[in-house]
């Protein structure tokens, strides 16, 4: 068995080719190469050897074969082993100690205009994938190198007498990472070729924005979890249904009432279970004209999940835990909304939510007994991030731990059930967020503050809000003939908000919706009104850090709060919290999302 050294070389992109070669050659290594990458060598006036000189079998299938060859392959994943060391010997092969490869442009190939099959089949290349694979799984012994930018790097290594052990590691991950993203790229292609639309992949309209175009949703194995029963699906639409389905699936699970949630840009406007509606919320939540909808919780889930903050809910994004009934699909067909997703539709429902938009309404039917893979990554300005899938369970079961009053008896149902709905919805919501809940649903939701001060204040505004449309002056309201639900919805909103226009063309506007204008509120009327308000149910996704958060909750009615602990202003928290007659529940993990 020689004692030289013996470099492969198989290159496509040849950049630094021949300083590799004066270099290795300089140390007495051997080379062999293949087919262009030979010629161009001894072009050049190095040695250089065909790798027909070992495998003593010409190049064939027009370059299709040409390193696939146990001599070759021996001489790689050789180890130093006495058993390995015998077999190389009985059959006269030597190890190879450098291998140089980079692969066929397939990625360069696809993104041609109109490229063909045939043309992209020709450029999956298999020899020199074979050759990297070998070369890093025997990194131990095997300098691989598929990168032409290191070659300067592994002469100078070379010139101090051998490559380190260091920079064999680094250049076998690089080699791993380079055939994943040479086989990703070649599977995506062929999914999108023959996978069949809305099986493994399916074509969205375009991203976030309408000038992000391609753009698609792919699944890498099994099949895409829902189907698309009506309309097209956007990038946007996707995420806030692929957010919304666990949440209201997570909410049947945890406290057994069909449940339904409405989304806007990636966390929830509302979301509830479904509690039965007195007379006063489905005059609120504008339902109160819907047929058999005592009969129905998931309409009345959906009812509450829209209601409680119908400027949000503009353009929603619906998920529904259970079947859709005729209810739900009246009430979902007369509000502005982009899609639904849900566990299945009775026949006569799907005929409801086809006709709408013109037939062009988004209707994705999920099958419930989909789980995602714990593991899940996302991809940022060119970056993969990784992460375990926050698979945390949240149940009545999770509020068990009173910090204060000490003397507290358990919570009562209601509160146990209103503070699930609260922190369900929390971990579907960008952070940082804070939740107030009631009656089985949100009732006020600050979401993506960058203080969490904000989170508590929006979401008290809200439930303010919320709540100021039971008062008698607004359900009282004497409406002109013909005035559609979204202005009536954003007439209230700046009634009870107390944003009312002054003057001109705006206050004209405003006034135009009413028979007679209802009366402003005044401060007087609005702190009796919103002192009525109580037993509301609060969540943190993280720990309060100041006292001012639990002064805000307290005056939107807040009775429980829960969030984790861990600030260094715990014990101010707590204090203030039982000074105000609040329950405060550690609620033990932390539920950032983003």
């Amino acid at each position: 068995m020689s004692g030289q050294k013996t470099a492969i070389i198989s290159v496509y992109d040849k950049t630094g080719l021949l300083d590799l070669a004066k270099g290795l050659i300089k140390h007495n290594v051997r080379l062999l190469a293949s087919g262009g990458t030979a010629k161009m060598i001894r072009e050049s006036g190095f040695a250089v050897e065909d790798v027909s000189a070992i495998t003593h079998a010409p190049e064939m299938l027009a370059g299709r074969v040409k390193t696939l060859h146990p001599a070759v392959h021996a001489g790689i994943l050789a180890r130093d082993l006495a058993s390995d060391e015998k077999d190389l010997a009985e059959q006269n092969i030597n190890k190879v100690d450098y291998v140089i490869c980079n692969l066929y442009p397939f990625k360069d190939t696809i993104a041609k205009i109109n490229v063909t099959i045939p043309e992209a089949v020709e450029e999956i290349d298999v020899g020199g994938v074979t050759l990297i694979r070998a070369a890093a799984k025997n990194h131990t012994r095997v300098t691989i190198l598929s990168d032409p930018s290191d070659y300067p790097e592994f002469l100078q290594e070379l010139e101090k007498g051998e490559v380190t052990e260091t920079s064999r590691r680094l250049y076998a991950l690089k080699a791993f990472e380079l055939t994943a993203d040479y086989d990703k790229s070649i599977s995506d292609f062929f999914r999108k070729q023959y996978a069949g639309e809305g099986k493994q992949q399916l074509t969205l309209r375009y991203g976030a924005n309408p000038h992000q175009k391609p753009a698609a949703a792919h699944v890498t194995f099994g099949s895409i979890p829902f189907k698309v029963l009506c309309g097209a699906p956007g990038y946007i639409n996707l995420l806030d249904a692929l957010n919304a389905w666990p949440l209201v699936k997570e909410l049947k699970e945890a406290l057994g009432h069909p449940a339904a949630a409405s989304f806007k840009h990636v966390s929830p406007a509302g979301a509830a279970i479904g509690v039965p509606l007195s007379p006063e919320e489905r005059k609120v939540y504008m339902v109160d004209d819907i047929e058999n909808l005592e009969n129905s919780p998931l309409a009345q889930a959906y009812a509450r999940a829209r209601g409680a903050d119908r400027m949000s809910s503009f353009g929603d994004m619906i998920a529904l835990s259970d079947i859709v009934d005729v209810p739900t699909a009246k009430i979902i067909s007369r509000e502005v909304s982009d899609g639904v997703i849900a566990a299945g539709y009775e026949d006569a429902a799907l005929e409801i939510l086809k006709k709408k938009k013109g037939g062009k309404y988004l209707v994705l039917q999920m099958d419930p007994e989909y789980e995602p893979s714990t593991l899940e990554s996302r991809t940022v300005y060119g970056i993969t991030l990784t992460q375990h899938r926050n698979d945390v369970k949240i149940s009545p079961k999770s509020f068990t731990s009173i910090i204060t009053p000490k003397e507290s008896g358990p919570l009562p149902d209601s509160a146990l059930r209103d503070l699930t709905v609260a922190t369900i919805a929390l971990k579907y919501t960008q952070s940082n967020s804070v939740c107030y809940a009631l009656n089985g649903q949100i009732v006020g939701l600050g979401a993506g503050q960058q203080s969490r001060i904000h989170c508590t204040r929006l979401a008290g505004d809200k439930a303010d809000n919320w709540w100021l449309r039971f008062n008698p002056r607004v359900l009282g309201i004497k409406w002109k003939k013909g005035t559609k639900r979204p202005d009536k919805s954003n007439a209230i909103d700046l009634l009870v908000s107390g944003q009312l226009p002054k003057d001109g063309p705006e206050r004209e506007a405003y006034e135009s919706f009413f028979e007679e204008v209802p009366q402003a509120f005044t401060e007087q009327e609005r702190e009796e009104w919103l002192g009525k308000l109580s037993e509301v149910a609060v969540s943190s996704d993280a720990f309060f850090p100041f006292i001012d958060n639990v002064y805000r909750a307290h005056r939107s009615g807040a009775k429980y709060l829960a969030a984790p602990s861990g600030s260094q202003n715990d014990s101010a928290v707590f204090e203030t919290a039982e000074k105000l007659g609040i329950t405060f529940v550690e609620q033990s993990i932390r539920l950032f999302h983003h």
